[in-house]
């Protein structure tokens, strides 16, 4: 099908989404959840297919073994992928929530409410289980959706997609078109000059594939470039709490944008040595001279530096980080509140491993990507980040001139 129609239809079942109650989408929902439970050997299937193709690519050096990772589709990310879909459906509905009431004269109200963004066009790079986590939160928020997948994911993403809309299509009430799916890389060209129907774009994928986007298009982008996430150990930082945090940043799943890339480690910290002994043992590559400190290395690999004292490990973050999530390890409550308030970072954390930055583990359900943003939405991006608002002003005849001539008054009474 043309692009176009495609961008067309995604507008109108955006419009026909807006006012689709809640059972519906709940409804939605968790029939999508047992739908793909129930097929899941079928996605296993086409997901081993992927595999058996992205093994070349490896070869070949078009895609890296990090991608290959994040490729892989197991009995593990098929229960967190289910589970977030029924979390989904159980959290409240962020569409038409009263955010502002405010009574400007009598009888004269402006109410600010949430609604849908519109149509959203996601673009990623491996990582089938995106396809569920987002089409989720496009049916909980009333947004339509236009995926576009990595080549080397493609059967996983059809099978799965499928599966999805074969539950949606038995579904009352439930629009047509409100999520699809295109493949080739003129659908991603025509996607991004498509400002007259597509309302947010939104990629997951590396530097190269987010710079691409924000430099092609008109429409507004939602995303993050890089996962250039730092742990600092200050002077006071207990040895086993440091291990056990920074093994689980670089170990957990070292391609993951959350991942820990750097170490700074206070000239204080007396037990260093054994600190990097320890993480060596843990079959991390140490490195101490890197070629470049904003590098994300999606491996066990860390580079580590020592420095003098707090401010100077919070101007290595803000100069090199890449504004994702950032830790500091330590007993100094002071220092912890002083490097979350510095740190310019979406996510900064204290005495915790930066892998929590997840939609998921946030009480998300899911999310449809990590922003680095300043605007609209920012870190993990849930429900919320996929609502925009309008305002309604509900009067009684009023007109401007009477409050311009001093006939009446605004008294902006808030009722919420």
């Amino acid at each position: 099908m043309d692009f176009i129609k495609i961008a067309q239809a995604a507008k109108e079942a955006a419009l026909k989404a807006v006012d689709m109650s809640t059972e519906t989408k709940n409804s939605a929902l968790i029939a999508v959840a047992d739908e793909l439970e129930k097929n899941k050997q079928q996605i296993f299937e086409a997901n081993a297919l992927d595999l058996k193709q992205a093994e070349e690519l490896v070869k070949s050096g078009e895609i890296s073994n990090a991608t290959f990772n994040r490729l892989k589709l197991n009995e593990n990310k098929m229960r967190d992928m289910l589970q977030g879909i029924r979390d989904i459906a159980k959290l409240e509905d962020p569409i038409n929530k009263k955010l502002l009431v405010r009574e400007l004269d009598k009888d004269l109200t402006l109410y600010k409410i949430s609604c849908p963004i519109g149509v959203l066009g996601i673009i990623f790079e491996a990582r089938p289980d995106v396809i569920a986590q987002i089409s989720s939160l496009a049916i909980k928020s009333s947004n339509a959706v236009i995926l576009k997948g990595g080549k080397e994911s493609k059967h996983t993403n059809e099978t799965i997609l499928g599966i999805i809309n074969s539950a949606l299509e038995k579904i009352e009430n439930f629009p047509k078109n409100l999520l699809q799916q295109v493949f080739s890389r003129d659908d991603v060209a025509q996607m991004l000059t498509c400002d007259k129907y597509i309302n947010l774009i939104i990629p997951r994928g590396g530097n190269k594939l987010v710079k691409y986007i924000k430099e092609n298009t008109k429409i507004p982008v939602l995303g993050h470039a890089d996962g250039i996430c730092h742990i600092f150990i200050d002077e006071s930082a207990d040895l086993e709490m440091a291990q056990k945090i920074i093994v689980d940043a670089k170990t957990q799943y070292p391609s993951a944008c959350n991942s820990v890339e750097t170490l700074l480690i206070h000239e204080n910290f007396k037990q260093k040595d054994e600190l990097l002994a320890s993480l060596q043992l843990e079959e991390i590559k140490l490195i101490d001279k890197p070629e470049s400190w904003a590098f994300e290395y999606g491996d066990k690999i860390l580079a580590f530096k020592t420095v003098k004292n707090i401010d100077e490990a919070i101007e290595h973050i803000n100069t090199y980080g890449s504004g994702h999530t950032d830790c500091i390890i330590t007993k100094n409550i002071e220092n912890a509140e002083k490097f979350m308030n510095k740190v310019d970072s979406a996510g900064v954390y204290f005495n915790a491993s930066t892998r929590f930055a997840d939609g998921f583990r946030y009480g998300f359900g899911a999310e449809v990507g990590i922003s680095t943003n300043k605007t609209h939405a920012r870190g993990p991006v849930g429900l919320e980040g996929l609502t925009i608002y309008k305002y309604k002003l509900i009067g009684n005849g009023q007109i401007v001139k009477d409050y311009a001539e001093g006939k009446k008054e605004f008294h902006h009474k808030d009722l919420i």
